[in-house]
């Protein structure tokens, strides 16, 4: 009889950071059963993704509420089980106001909170692999890259096909699978905290941002340069909407089509000076419902693209 199949353990978490004095200061937890140091981090929930999973362990660790900046990288460490537990970090910014707002106590999981230097940090640290990651940071800082912000280009969800469909292009709606998607999509978006939220006037753009719309309760604002009729006449404005997005600097999220996505991409890296390559072509292959997140310099955009992660849904 062959040895039964040890699935991998999935968590997510996140190097949480604040500036104090002019300095760079991160997270570390003491935890109370265990007696070590750690990142903060947690396993994932049925249901959950993993950028919904950093986000809620943070909370429920720390009593902090944050918004996921740039991916950090992935530990993976056998457990004494005998499974491999696989944990996805990004860096995450604490306002003073979430610092304030902080519901923490000490509890039976965590003994106490505290903000070190990134120096000191790797004295506390009782993991190598959360040294790895917290030199992940650590050269992100050295690189002159604190704040950023995640511009999110989403491909719409499912819609009913072409085919299935005797109305007009821009009123076809979303398929069955295309609104569970809508609704799953919109608890793992929020994970980067979108300000604003723009979309293709096309009924199967508004209603997949629809979800998200309502759980942040930031209105949908429909813009005719990222819809499919305006790209197909050759008067879609990508330039004049994508630069808009980096011009203000806050985190948003762009519904589109398909044949658009390559533009919105390319038209990212001309908008920071980043040279176009293969990344781009690969961040534009979104299947319906999936979803690419741009990372850029909140003070330095024209620095260039920091990162790019791509996510599909999972419906």
């Amino acid at each position: 009889m062959s040895p039964a199949v040890q699935t991998a353990v999935y968590a997510a978490g996140a190097v949480c950071w604040r500036l104090i004095d002019g300095r760079v200061h991160v997270l570390v937890i003491h935890r109370t059963v265990y007696g070590d140091v750690t990142i903060p981090k947690g396993k994932v929930d049925p249901g959950e993704t993993l950028p919904q999973t950093a986000v809620r362990e943070i909370a429920e660790e720390t009593g902090l509420g944050v918004a996921l900046g740039v991916p950090l990288g992935i530990s993976r460490y056998p457990l004494p089980s005998g499974r491999e537990k696989v944990v996805h970090y990004w860096a995450a910014e604490v306002s003073e106001r979430a610092v304030q707002r902080s519901t923490f106590r000490p509890n039976g999981e965590v003994a106490a909170l505290e903000w070190v230097t990134i120096k000191r940090a790797r004295g506390y640290l009782s993991y190598q692999p959360d040294v790895e990651i917290l030199d992940a940071f650590a050269a992100l800082v050295d690189q002159g890259v604190l704040g950023t912000v995640a511009l999110t280009v989403l491909r719409h969800a499912k819609a009913i096909g072409r085919s299935e469909w005797d109305g007009a292009d821009e009123a076809r709606p979303l398929a069955d699978r295309g609104v569970q998607q809508a609704a799953g999509l919109a608890a793992t978006l929020a994970a980067w905290g979108p300000k604003r939220i723009v979309s293709s006037p096309a009924v199967r753009c508004v209603t997949t941002v629809a979800p998200l719309s309502a759980a942040i309760g930031v209105p949908i604002k429909r813009d005719a340069g990222l819809s499919q009729d305006a790209w197909d006449a050759g008067t879609a404005e990508i330039r004049r909407v994508v630069g808009k997005r980096v011009r203000v600097g806050k985190p948003a999220v762009l519904c589109t089509h398909r044949p658009l996505l390559p533009d919105v991409l390319r038209e990212f890296a001309l908008a920071t000076g980043t040279p176009i390559g293969d990344y781009a072509s690969d961040a534009a292959k979104l299947e319906p419902g999936a979803f690419s997140v741009v990372h850029l310099s909140a003070t330095n955009p024209s620095s260039g693209i920091i990162s790019i992660e791509t996510h599909t849904p999972r419906g």
